[in-house]
């Protein structure tokens, strides 16, 4: 009776542990979907920008020697451009559904709706609106967190930003996880 006891605290405890490593699992998929779903999103919004568009930035003061320390850049990945975008970035997390690897029980995410209005397969997605409102707070989370670092990235890299930002940079994603790599 008392080894029953023992036995069953065991099973419990076990139980517990289990759920436990579950959610934190979970956690980080949501943090780490919400880090490359917000990658996308800036992508794509960058890529609408006509890449000829330039924006004069530096100061407007005059120096000593009569000249100016103004430069151009492209407006698309301007300091004050990205900024804008990333003040809406996290409104486009309802456009993203989940996908549950039944082998491993790991979360990704993916985009539900379509930019352009195409037909789009949703079988495999679960389309819940608590899962949007959770990946929505772990981005504007994110942005909140690491704002520095996107601009710095959005504003001079262009490869694997994913990667970079969601891995390496902020470790919001595990570097075991081997998700491919989405085309826009």
């Amino acid at each position: 009776s008392t080894r029953k006891t023992f036995i069953c605290g065991q099973c419990e405890a076990l139980i517990v542990l289990k759920l436990g490593y579950l959610a934190a699992r979970q956690g980080q998929d949501m943090k780490c979907g919400a880090c490359r779903a917000l990658v996308d999103e800036m992508e794509w919004a960058i890529s609408q920008v006509d890449p000829k568009k330039m924006i004069q930035t530096g100061s407007f003061r005059i120096n000593p020697d009569g000249s100016q320390s103004i430069r151009e850049v492209p407006l698309a990945r301007s300091e004050g451009h990205l900024l804008e975008l990333m003040e809406g970035v996290c409104e486009r997390m309802e456009d993203y559904g989940e996908l549950a690897d039944a082998s491993t029980h790991r979360k990704s995410y993916i985009r539900v709706r379509s930019r352009g209005g195409e037909a789009m397969d949703l079988s495999q997605a679960t389309l819940d609106s608590r899962v949007t409102a959770s990946l929505k707070f772990a981005c504007e989370t994110i942005v909140e967190q690491h704002e520095d670092e996107i601009i710095e990235f959005f504003a001079h890299e262009t490869d694997n930003v994913k990667d970079k930002l969601c891995s390496k940079r902020t470790d919001l994603c595990d570097h075991a996880l081997k998700i491919p790599h989405d085309e826009l």
